[in-house]
């Protein structure tokens, strides 16, 4: 595979499209997820000469904004060919390094109509400092390590797409099953950040480069922690019970900090897209569990770089990666009582297997009729003949 090749996204769609929107675009995303690469592909298509990227890890790009009047800043504009009187359109990379850009932003945006592209690695960042004083103006996409569809299309090996699960479960081949299985099973291993993907040899070093950078770079420069490897420690203990609901207090306790700082230590890592926080689903029924969530990580193969996990655990952090492109995702657990692991959308139940037969599906098939759930399958990573059962490397 040539490594230079410049593969598509799903999103990618998406951003040209918002290139005649009259609004802000703001990309975000884990640090290696091929966000500076997708907004280098989207400038590369603008057809107009009068535009510019500026890598706000350079201290010169800085510079251009670094202006108290930000009338000031279209001369400096001006400096690296931008004409504002015309169209133009201005991206921005790594926007998180200059927190005040926001409102340079939203002043060219208001007063001149100059169309920007931003990048940055935080939703901890971007939401709350954007969210405010760009209110109604800008459209957020979010870019995820790439789910297996993806991975396919990087390993040069394309699918089609399923536009839902019912043609998901409809579709399935097992000559395709045994085809893919070798590339699901490097998938599970190894994830999808492009960098890793895109590797042959070293692709463990890789992981542990990406872990190291969201330390060095995200934790110490959005975040004030005083004890750096306390938050390595929830990490781990997190990678632990991946696909478990959170018990603060336990956590509390292991780690030797207060409730409040877990609170803030688990923010911190939902909003940089490191894990992902599942909350119960709010049905109708009494004695459900409120408020505990269920924790899985942004990568598997960051995931199994933090530790042993067990392969069921590697397996369902899997399938809920690729569940995301379909929408919302709850989890279903009654006290005491019987469990559905996935709910998406508030109307499709999932039930996850490794390797899954016909008594799982009765059992699915009874306590989401209890839930007044009609649609619902088994995912599983065998392939199995029943209309209700999706392999999972078909999602």
């Amino acid at each position: 595979m040539d490594q230079q090749t410049i593969y598509p996204r799903r999103l990618e769609t998406r951003l040209l499209e918002e290139m005649g929107s009259q609004k802000i675009v703001v990309l975000t995303g884990m640090r290696q997820t091929g966000k500076t690469t997708l907004m280098r592909k989207i400038f590369n298509s603008v057809k107009s000469d009068n535009k510019v990227f500026l890598d706000l890890e350079n201290p010169l790009n800085q510079k251009v904004f670094e202006e108290e009047n930000f009338d000031n800043i279209l001369r400096n504009l001006k400096a690296v060919n931008i004409d504002p009187a015309g169209k133009c359109c201005i991206f921005l990379d790594e926007i998180q390094l200059m927190p005040e850009i926001s409102k340079a932003v939203k002043y060219l945006f208001d007063r001149y109509k100059i169309k920007f592209f931003l990048t940055g690695s935080s939703s901890f960042y971007l939401k709350n400092l954007f969210s405010e004083s760009l209110s109604g103006r800008k459209a957020v996409y979010e870019l995820f390590p790439l789910d297996f569809e993806e991975f396919l299309i990087f390993k040069e090996s394309a699918r089609e797409p399923c536009g839902s699960l019912s043609e998901a479960a409809a579709k399935k081949n097992k000559i395709s099953y045994g085809l893919k299985g070798g590339l699901f099973k490097e998938y599970l291993e190894f994830g999808g950040f492009p960098g890793v993907v895109s590797e042959k040899p070293g692709k463990t070093k890789t992981l542990g480069d990406i872990f190291t950078s969201y330390f060095e770079k995200d934790v110490k420069s959005l975040a004030d922690f005083r004890e750096i490897n306390k938050l390595r420690d929830i990490v781990l203990l997190l990678a632990n019970r991946v696909g478990s609901k959170i018990d603060i207090t336990k956590i509390s306790s292991e780690i030797g900090i207060s409730r409040e700082t877990v609170y803030s230590y688990l923010n911190f890592l939902e909003k940089t897209y490191f894990i992902f926080l599942v909350p119960p689903f709010s049905g109708s029924l009494n004695g459900e569990v409120r408020g505990a969530k269920k924790v899985y990580f942004c990568d598997i193969g960051l995931l199994n770089y933090l530790g042993k996990i067990s392969e069921g655990a590697v397996f369902e952090n899997a399938v809920f990666n690729n569940l995301r492109k379909y929408g919302k995702i709850n989890y279903y657990q009654k006290h005491k009582g019987p469990e559905i692991d996935f709910i998406l959308e508030e109307k499709i139940a999932l039930e996850i297997k490794m390797h899954g037969d016909t008594s799982d599906i009765v059992k699915l098939s009874r306590h989401a009729v209890n839930l007044k759930i009609k649609e619902h399958y088994l995912v599983t990573g065998n392939f199995f003949d029943h209309p209700r059962a999706i392999p999972a490397q078909d999602l």
